[in-house]
């Protein structure tokens, strides 16, 4: 058979080549590792800034000014079957001007018999509103642990930058609804008897 039909023959085997590759899957999977955990946090702050997907504001202080223009702000309440709360808004809606500072509350009660830690995600429609939304406090900065039975107010104070009205689909000032979900914190879900429970969530 003529040799030249054949391949070149086969690269000797380099062990520090082999290294070499090694070490660097290995810093590729940290980086990647590393990017994942960094995504989330990073997303976080992504959305505080722009707003995107309805994420709220948190303000320092009120708003430089208050506009005539007022608008209808109305309350959802959402639990987790992991979470066996009974949340609801103590307002169903509100109207209040633009810039306008605003208090109202969730009443929220442990229905189990055990305590329960949760957090409160949250999130405004339509979505576009979020940048406008400014939380001067909320119970959702924070874990909230109620007691068994325990049944406690927990406030929201707020206001709605006059700005929104710079943007062409907000013009109209249409009406926004902000909404909460509570999610466990730090414990197993609860069994299948504690989530009726939460079904007593309120949404609007």
């Amino acid at each position: 058979m003529d040799d030249s039909t054949q391949g070149p023959a086969p690269r000797p085997f380099d062990p520090r080549r082999a290294r070499r590759i090694a070490a660097g899957c290995i810093v590729f999977s940290l980086a990647m590792l590393g990017a994942a955990y960094a995504s989330v946090p990073l997303y976080e702050l992504f959305c505080q800034v722009t707003g995107y997907g309805g994420t709220t504001q948190r303000a320092e202080a009120n708003a430089a000014g208050v506009s005539d223009r007022a608008i209808t702000v109305r309350f959802d309440s959402n639990a987790s079957p992991g979470v066996p709360w009974r949340f609801q808004p103590t307002e169903r809606q509100v109207s209040v001007k633009l810039g306008e500072t605003r208090q109202t509350a969730y009443r929220v009660k442990n229905t189990s018999d055990r305590p329960v830690k949760a957090m409160a995600t949250f999130n405004v429609t339509p979505h576009a509103a979020g940048v406008y939304f400014n939380k001067l406090y909320c119970f959702c900065f924070d874990e909230q642990t109620l007691q068994p039975g325990e049944e406690v107010d927990m406030p929201i104070v707020f206001f709605v930058d006059p700005a929104m009205l710079e943007r062409e689909e907000l013009r109209d000032a249409p009406t926004i609804t902000l909404s909460y979900t509570f999610f466990p914190v730090g414990q197993p879900a609860s069994p299948v008897a504690d989530a009726a429970g939460a079904s007593g969530g309120d949404s609007l």
